[in-house]
């Protein structure tokens, strides 16, 4: 019996051994093991990308303690990467990397916060000589002279934040959502983006209560903004006329449009980029704000360094209907009538 009771003993001990053991994932070197086109398909950066912003940030991403099992910043960034890329859960996410889900969440949300903090750095609004730039190249492609940036608004699916204030976060089609503004340049650069913003607050809203708004009523900034007929018409901000009466009207419109594309092409390439912003994102609210900072970041560094975008399936879905606004403002209408007379 004594026997008996000893080998239950050991049979606890070995088994409590056997917890308390520490399980070290495997975690493949991506850049040894994949191919460029590889890398980018799966990182949606190149490799030299990746060990650029690796340079800025990896003081944020060093570990407080120095752990036996700590993981490095290289990985931590590439972890962030894969659920950028991926239209997946974080646990997904975290198996594709060889890290359990708990601490890949943590790590989406730290190094999202280190990509944020670089956004003065390379998402800029132009001034001088890049300014008169700009609007050379519009007043090109468009015939339209001062364009300085297309803005637009697009929505990012999220998970209910929960709270009293919950449904200010549901928009029309009654999804919750982060109703983004962003505007471009020419060369379909991000140059400004707002993501704080429930899904039922409208784009002209967003607009007015924007640093680029202000700038611009002030002159600091000289140029004009295109955008829909979401927007109310400017002297600074020039929207389409709802009912062209002549052949010029008509000729003013197609260009305008033609120009206000540029945005919805941006909108397409960066959630083909990063699809985790066309699927919802299931973080919390501050999370959400900080990975589409991010995403925005990222999309530039891509952009300046020409990686190629990767193919996807993906139909781009329609975005939420914008009421249309009265366009009555008088300084926006005789400036709108001055370009149709004297459109090339």
């Amino acid at each position: 019996m004594d026997k008996y009771f000893e080998r239950i003993d050991m049979v606890n001990y070995v088994e409590r051994l056997i917890r308390k053991e520490q399980v070290i994932r495997d975690r493949q070197n991506s850049f040894l093991f994949c191919s460029e086109e590889e890398f980018i398909d799966r990182f949606r950066l190149s490799k030299e990308c990746v060990m650029s912003i690796l340079q800025e940030i990896t003081e944020k991403l060093e570990p407080k303690q120095k752990e036996v099992c700590a993981i490095s910043p290289l990985n931590q960034l590439l972890v962030a990467l894969r659920f950028y890329a991926t239209r997946s859960f974080l646990r997904v996410s975290g198996d594709l990397s060889g890290v359990h889900e708990s601490p890949a969440s943590r790590i989406v949300t730290r190094v999202s916060r280190a990509l944020a903090s670089l956004y003065k750095n390379y998402v800029t609004f132009p001034t001088g000589n890049k300014l008169l730039e700009t609007q050379r190249n519009f007043m090109q492609q468009s015939g339209i002279p001062g364009i300085i940036g297309v803005i637009d608004c697009t929505h990012i699916p999220i998970q209910s934040p929960g709270g009293k204030s919950a449904e200010l976060f549901r928009n029309r089609k009654y999804c919750f959502s982060i109703n983004v503004q962003a505007i471009c340049d020419h060369e379909l650069m991000l140059t400004s983006l707002v993501a704080r913003w429930s899904g039922s607050t409208h784009d002209s809203r967003i607009f007015q209560n924007n640093n680029i708004c202000a700038r611009l009523e002030r002159r600091e900034i000289q140029g004009i903004i295109i955008g829909d007929n979401g927007y109310p018409l400017r002297p600074y901000l020039i929207t389409p006329l709802l009912t062209c009466r002549n052949r010029e009207e008509r000729r003013f419109n197609f260009a305008l449009c033609n120009a206000r594309v540029k945005i919805e092409n941006v909108f397409g390439i960066w959630k083909r980029r990063f699809p985790c912003l066309r699927q919802q994102l299931r973080l919390k609210l501050s999370t959400s704000l900080l990975v589409i900072t991010a995403c925005s970041v990222l999309y530039n560094i891509a952009r300046k360094a020409a990686v190629p975008v990767p193919e996807t399936n993906d139909d781009n879905p329609d975005d939420v209907p914008v009421p249309v606004l009265p366009n009555q403002n008088q300084g926006g209408q005789a400036l709108r009538t001055i370009l149709i007379r004297h459109f090339q």
